[in-house]
């Protein structure tokens, strides 16, 4: 599961091959807070704000998203809250720098940020819904998560006894096929992690952390 992550900084969307994004966001993204996404365009991937935590098309409020920051895809197609932006192939891309996962070390979690080893950004598999709260036009997004029980480098965190899971990376030459994929062929891309990934202990991200 993934309930944290620093979203790419602005600066660095050229390293994607995208202009800056046109819109603030803070640099730690928490659920219910706006993230960058990248949607499908007529060229390349077009920016857009999406909360982190998918608020289905028929919740009454936006804290519905604190739930819904993971969909599992073993049951995506299935549940209530994702069914729909599921099968409307729905599908964007988060691009971040750094997951936050914790790392359980005499019984005690210590969070690690995760990050390629170039430094280099990555996208991350999601899909996004649209709804209207409160009459208000809300978009949201959640992270689509694989079993890592036996991932060399994934297992290792979470808690002990729990199943592990991983967050899908889209590589490069894959995200225009991701945004423009449907739901039946979304699982040829449902990619483990390779190796160029490194884990470093690092403190929690403050919240209060400010745009």
């Amino acid at each position: 599961m993934c309930a944290n992550f620093e979203a790419i900084k602005k600066n660095r969307a050229f390293l994607l091959n995208l202009p800056e994004p046109p819109f603030e966001f803070p640099n730690d993204i928490f659920p219910l807070y706006d993230a960058p996404i990248l949607m499908h365009g007529a060229d390349q991937p077009e920016w857009d704000l999406a909360k982190f935590g998918l608020i289905p098309f028929w919740a009454k409020e936006v804290k519905f998203g604190r739930h819904t920051y993971n969909a599992r895809t073993e049951s995506v197609a299935e549940k209530p809250s994702f069914r729909h932006a599921w099968h409307k192939n729905q599908f964007t891309l988060v691009p971040v720098e750094t997951i936050f996962e914790p790392k359980y070390i005499d019984g005690k979690p210590h969070w690690f940020g995760i990050s390629r080893e170039d430094k280099l950004p990555f996208t991350l598999a999601a899909i996004y819904e649209d709804a209207v709260v409160d009459n208000k036009q809300i978009r949201s997004m959640s992270l689509l998560t694989i079993n890592a029980d036996h991932h060399p480098f994934m297992k290792q965190f979470h808690k002990p006894n729990s199943e592990k899971r991983s967050i899908i990376v889209i590589p490069e030459d894959n995200r225009m096929e991701w945004l423009n994929c449907n739901a039946g062929e979304a699982n040829q891309f449902f990619f483990e992690m390779k190796d160029e990934y490194i884990a470093i202990p690092k403190k929690h991200p403050s919240e209060k952390r400010q745009y």
